[in-house]
């Protein structure tokens, strides 16, 4: 396969290379467990990962499953666009490390804990721009207490993250600085400093790679931009449809409207006529079906 020739120096994360390549290999799973432990601020401390087999990858659709030195299930996603049943989705993959847990003979239904974790590349919460990193557990609603701590969905919506360089203020805001702006990155910026970075953007760097991980990229990256221009062009078409389907119900509006102008106006003169040939307003009214201030303005 003859390449394009890569302009960028560093990777496209959002790639099912690039993220295999940094999150989903024995030798860089030390990547995996910082984004994790910062993702998760405090509340989970990894400090092992050990990678589990899955099913074959859905279209779009990129994911490393794991476990920490606890047993503790991460199922970790990138994802390229929308779906149209992208909660339900996410909710019945979640369930395939929780089935997996189930013992043969007397099981008393103790789980460990599951994170089904997404990095989306679009926005599906529209309602704060501002409003990027979900989590999600089950809630008695009545009591707003969470009612089942073992299962946690983390959603990031990685265009609603706008901060600069200048403005991160810890691990978490720099690993989403740093897998959103990675292909347009010259050189490691001042501010990704510590050492995981160092070993972040040193993996990613295409000049790097051996030819046969080149070649992988290239059609990585093709695939994604292929699917984007997918995405783009079906957007262009919704919106498109919208517009037209617009013009044609103001242009099917407005003759409605013009016909229904040309019938009360039709009903003016006639009415016009028949006061001038004397008739009553009552005897106008019924015949026209005009109002009787309508036939009193014409006749005043």
């Amino acid at each position: 396969m003859a390449l394009e020739g890569l302009q960028e120096r560093y990777v496209n994360f959002y790639t099912d290379f690039a993220f295999k390549k940094l999150f989903g290999t024995e030798v860089n799973k030390d990547l995996l467990i910082s984004f994790l432990n910062a993702l998760l601020s405090g509340e989970e401390e990894i400090k092992e990962l050990t990678y589990c087999e899955h099913e074959k990858e859905r279209k779009g659709i990129f994911s490393v499953y794991c476990m920490n030195e606890k047993g503790e299930h991460f199922l970790v996603e990138i994802q390229k666009a929308e779906q149209r049943f992208f909660k339900g989705r996410s909710a019945y993959y979640s369930t395939f490390p929780i089935r997996e847990q189930g013992s043969k003979g007397n099981w008393n239904y103790e789980l460990k804990s599951v994170y089904a974790i997404g990095i989306l590349n679009f926005s599906f919460d529209d309602s704060d721009p501002n409003y990027y990193h979900h989590e999600v557990k089950l809630v008695n609603i009545k009591t707003t207490q969470v009612f089942y701590n073992k299962l946690t969905y983390i959603y990031l919506e990685m265009p609603k993250f706008r901060k600069t360089e200048s403005e991160l203020e810890n691990l978490f805001e720099k690993w989403l600085y740093a897998i959103i702006h990675l292909p347009d990155l010259i050189e490691r910026p001042q501010a990704l400093r510590e050492t995981v970075f160092e070993k972040f953007f040193r993996v990613a760097e295409i000049a790097c790679f051996t030819q046969q991980e080149r070649v992988a990229y290239e059609r990585s990256l093709k695939n994604y931009r292929d699917w984007y221009s997918i995405a783009e062009t079906a957007e262009y078409r919704g919106w498109e449809r919208g517009y037209n389907m617009g013009l044609l119900e103001a242009r099917a509006e407005a003759r409605a409207k013009g016909r229904a102008e040309g019938r009360n106006e039709a009903k003016r003169l006639i009415a016009e006529n028949m006061i001038k040939m004397g008739m009553k307003v009552n005897d106008v009214c019924r015949i026209t079906g005009l109002s009787m201030e309508e036939v009193k303005r014409i006749r005043s």
